[in-house]
């Protein structure tokens, strides 16, 4: 009557291994680019400003992480002492210290 008769269709061809191996194609694309470009570059700042923390000696001129100039008067395990002017002396995590400057930067 109103209603028309309804014919089955074909199932789909099963999806392959090769369609579901190409869609997770641009997410492993993404984390390598990813990698390369983000990750990779971080872990290498923060090995060379773990050494330079560890090599830190008394007399080295330094910049805080405040923009603060000064030169290391005493060293312990995880506070430096650095000196801002004549008998100023501030004491500060070692972690704070962002550059060391070339001898003689510092006056």
């Amino acid at each position: 009557m109103f209603i028309s008769e309804a014919f089955a269709q074909a199932a789909p061809a099963a999806a392959s291994t090769e369609s579901s191996l190409l869609s997770l194609l641009p997410l492993v694309l993404m984390f390598v680019v990813l990698y390369f470009i983000m990750i990779r570059p971080q872990m290498k700042r923060q090995k060379e400003h773990k050494a330079m923390i560890e090599a830190l000696a008394k007399g080295d001129e330094v910049v805080l992480g405040g923009g603060i100039l000064g030169r290391v008067s005493k060293l312990g395990d995880s506070i430096v002492h650095v000196e801002v002017a004549g008998n100023v002396e501030l004491q500060v995590q070692r972690p704070s210290i962002v550059q060391v400057l070339p001898k003689g930067t510092f006056k």
